[in-house]
């Protein structure tokens, strides 16, 4: 498995794969190309479906400027090697120079056809759960420490940065209202959520109030383009800040013992990315919605010291409650029911965790059980439910 960087990626919202992947590409590409005049950018397939709402235009013109290019949304073209796929062409006084089909295959990853780069390194020798329980079991240490055993060390200073970013999110969130763009006409709640008592507020009812405000919060700031944390993607980031932020907050936990955390939720994501897929235009919402709640209901395990099998069974819990949800996004924004689904998913992880807590010795299914059984269920999906905003409530839904 690659490295915990690839995974949790600091970026600019509103999408990974729209949005981060597509910037990507558009970057490498002119730089490739450093004698080009102007460009040609084709996007294909859900990039060309939902690409408006996702900003993919904005990204793309943005890492090709000042030099002029040219969009082209083709939602014709079926037959793709991949659901997220774009070409691009540059020219030098009208004729072309280069082209290169590029897929955006999730997380912020890009591929390019026929051209064989170097993969970023296997970090990680294992990449099934069951796998990893044995071998931390053998020589009798946590997750973490296997983590930090791959990895080096260093790897504490970058999930620090990335704590770091995911707390400026929220901090961000719960501090703005007004309207997010895209002509949903969608108010942000993560404010109002925050602020306002429940008139007869218990215990129970203020965690759910908060951890919702905290996952609307990052959420919103994706929506709105700004810069957040991929846990594991961008459309999905807000879950394990919310719990993460809210459990140290209500706990009293160090930002080492989180980091740890985000260690062990950062490879829960690895085994579903490896495994599976953690692309909406490739499984659906589940790959994306129901990795985070997985990543969110392992790190919190971890947080309050459970074992292996207690963090693996609260991954499994978020992830198979989660299996055959679609990708709709209305609009092709990253905003209903994306938004909500964030916060519905942050509260489903720590109900995981309870659960986890007190039936962990008498579960069926495993982790990489559930994980195969996600990845099968996204490739049946039909692909109107693949992030192309041609069903569901995409479909259904009329101002």
């Amino acid at each position: 498995m690659e490295s915990l960087r690839e995974l949790y990626r600091i970026g600019r919202g509103p999408s990974s794969s729209h949005t981060m992947g597509p910037g990507r590409a558009a970057e490498t590409f002119r730089a490739a190309y450093p004698d080009a005049d102007s460009f040609q950018v084709t996007l294909y397939g859900s990039l060309a479906k939902t690409g408006k709402g996702h900003l993919t235009d904005v990204a793309v013109e943005e890492a090709l400027a000042p030099l002029p290019a040219r969009i082209l949304f083709d939602t014709v073209v079926e037959d793709l090697p991949h659901p997220n796929t774009m070409e691009l062409e540059a020219f030098r006084l009208g004729e072309r120079i280069g082209f290169w089909r590029v897929f955006s295959v999730g997380g912020g990853k890009i591929e390019i056809e026929g051209k064989k780069e170097a993969d970023p390194p296997q970090i990680y020798p294992l990449s099934r759960f069951s796998e990893l329980k044995d071998y931390c079991r053998e020589r009798d240490i946590y997750l973490w420490q296997y983590v930090e055993r791959c990895e080096g060390p260093e790897i504490w200073d970058y999930l620090s940065e990335v704590w770091e970013v995911m707390k400026e999110a929220v901090y961000r969130g719960i501090r703005r209202d007004g309207e997010l763009a895209g002509g949903l006409r969608v108010q942000r709640k993560a404010m109002y959520l925050n602020r306002q008592r429940h008139m007869d507020e218990s215990k129970a009812t203020r965690e759910n109030r908060k951890v919702c405000a905290y996952a609307f919060a990052v959420s919103e700031e994706n929506a709105g383009g700004g810069t957040i944390v991929t846990a594991p993607t961008c459309g999905a980031c807000g879950v394990l800040p919310a719990v993460m932020l809210y459990t140290q907050e209500q706990r009293g936990f160090s930002d080492r013992e989180m980091l740890k955390g985000l260690a062990v939720a950062g490879i829960i994501g690895n085994v579903i990315k490896t495994n599976a897929s953690i692309s909406g235009a490739e499984c659906g919402c589940q790959a994306e919605i129901g990795s985070a709640c997985s990543m969110a209901a392992a790190g919190l395990a971890e947080l309050y010291h459970m074992d292996l099998d207690q963090i693996e069974y609260a991954a499994e819990v978020a992830m198979e409650h989660h299996l055959g949800l679609t990708c709709d996004p209305i609009g092709g924004l990253v905003q209903i029911p994306c938004i909500e689904r964030n916060a519905v998913a942050a509260m489903r992880a720590i109900n995981a965790l309870s659960l986890a807590n007190f039936l962990t010795y008498t579960r069926k299914i495993s982790f990489d059980v559930v994980v195969k059984t996600m990845y099968e269920t996204g490739r049946d999906l039909f692909s109107k439910y693949r992030e192309t905003s041609e069903g569901g409530l995409a479909k259904t839904y009329r101002e």
